[in-house]
């Protein structure tokens, strides 16, 4: 038995499940997401909750499934209702993000040129209100959010020696002592 796959999802109010036969579409207040149901995966719904089965619990396959369907399903709804949001911040002298639209986004990170950095579909980034180095990208889907920020991030990423880059806020980055250290 999966322990994540077992446990039912309650759908909150003002959001919409459509199952089909192998496709499942979850409409709600931040916008619309899709998933394929997996090859021996079963998803029903009954007043107001939806729970995810399988057809053979011997099937090693399906059991991997029947977890991941279920996270994938979770999250899905949850983003459609309140939605995701991840920060980044940046350290380092004379680096900083410049936001020029809710999509589009500039950066000095310490290279000849200012990097331009358009946000997917679904997306949007926005300038932290007290910190001037701090940005706040926010969207429906977790899976685009967390890509998104990745990419952000791996532009600079955070060097052990003195800090600098991008990071998350609350990131912990190990630090180097450095040639002086060994003297």
């Amino acid at each position: 038995m999966s322990r994540i796959g077992k446990q039912p999802i309650t759908i909150p109010a003002g959001v919409t499940v459509e199952i089909g036969s192998d496709l499942i579409t979850i409409k709600g207040p931040k916008g619309t997401l899709n998933f394929n149901i997996l090859e021996g995966v079963k998803v029903s719904q009954d007043a107001g909750i939806l729970t995810v089965s399988i057809e053979n619990q011997e099937i090693k396959q399906q059991k991997a499934f029947w977890g991941l369907t279920r996270a994938m399903i979770q999250n899905m709804v949850v983003g459609v209702s309140t939605g995701y949001t991840k920060a980044l911040e940046i350290i380092g002298v004379g680096y900083k993000f410049d936001i020029k639209s809710p999509t589009k986004m500039e950066l000095a990170i310490g290279f000849s040129h200012k990097v331009l950095v358009d946000a997917p579909v679904g997306v949007t980034i926005t300038a932290d209100a007290t910190e001037k180095n701090r940005i706040h990208i926010s969207s429906h889907d977790k899976q685009l959010l967390g890509y998104f920020a990745a990419y952000i991030r791996s532009l600079k990423k955070p060097e052990p020696y003195k800090g600098k880059g991008i990071r998350y806020v609350g990131e912990h980055v190990r630090r180097k002592a450095g040639k002086t250290a060994g003297k």
